[in-house]
């Protein structure tokens, strides 16, 4: 049986906090060999000082933009940028956050997630054996609204890889991969909330995801641009390809 709940008491985080140990004074019910904790990358970002003066968030959406996706500007004149940021993450505004902030700053996603997740990790296991997620809200190509994503994680497998096992029918899975780590970031903020200030949960029932340290990361989510079909907004496309052509007729 999965089970997920939220840790109440999470007290606001400043740079230099100690996230172990922030966790371990909010568990209630002891963690135990097998749990996976999942935590909201707003946190670890704040504890790791990735908090910046900017008086215009547009600008430090550019100096975290690897590559422009697309932009879109709206009839009001408020610009959209998909944007792939440092970590290869492809989302609106490079991760930049500017809610729950002090007046003038912005904050920025971990330097390195995986990293970070296995940190917290390595100090909770000290008390059981669990593994880490850290998370972050990004919007879907093809479908409205947004959803958690694993952007960190650190002892656990991201991926449960189905193929070569065949399904309910006998018929054999080929190209079945299910992101778990994203499943459980999605169904963790469920209970954890956007404005709850519950920005940590324990899910118990996936020990099987559970392993070592050194298992690949969250980085391992994000598809090779060799097999990215999708690497540039509609219009963008068009218009490059539109450029293309009049070169070549010269």
């Amino acid at each position: 049986m999965l089970q997920i709940w939220a840790l109440d008491g999470i007290p606001e985080i400043t740079p230099g906090d100690d996230l172990v140990g922030v966790i371990l004074d909010a568990v209630s019910e002891p963690l135990q060999d097998g749990d996976i904790v999942v935590v909201t990358s707003k946190i670890v970002s704040k504890a790791e000082g990735r908090i910046i003066h900017a008086s215009d968030r547009e600008d430090a959406i550019t100096r975290e933009t690897v590559r422009l996706v697309a932009s879109r500007t709206s009839p009001s004149g408020h610009v959209t940028r998909i944007v792939e940021n440092p970590l290869g993450i492809v989302s609106a505004a490079a991760g930049v956050d500017a809610s729950n902030t002090p007046e003038g700053t912005v904050l920025l996603l971990p330097v390195d997630p995986d990293a970070s997740a296995r940190r917290i990790a390595e100090g909770l296991r000290t008390v059981a054996r669990v593994g880490v997620i850290i998370t972050d809200t990004l919007g879907r190509a093809w479908r409205e609204g947004q959803t958690d994503h694993a952007i960190g994680a650190g002892g656990i497998h991201v991926f449960e890889d189905l193929r070569g096992t065949t399904d309910a029918e006998g018929r054999p899975l080929v190209v079945t991969l299910p992101c778990v780590a994203d499943e459980l970031a999605a169904a963790t903020d469920l209970v954890k909330g956007k404005a709850s200030r519950r920005p940590v949960a324990v899910v118990r029932g996936r020990a099987d995801l559970v392993g070592d340290l050194d298992l690949p990361g969250a980085r391992s989510i994000v598809r090779d641009p060799a097999r990215d079909m999708f690497r540039q907004g509609a219009d963008e496309a068009y218009a490059e390809g539109f450029a293309a052509g009049r070169v070549a007729r010269g």
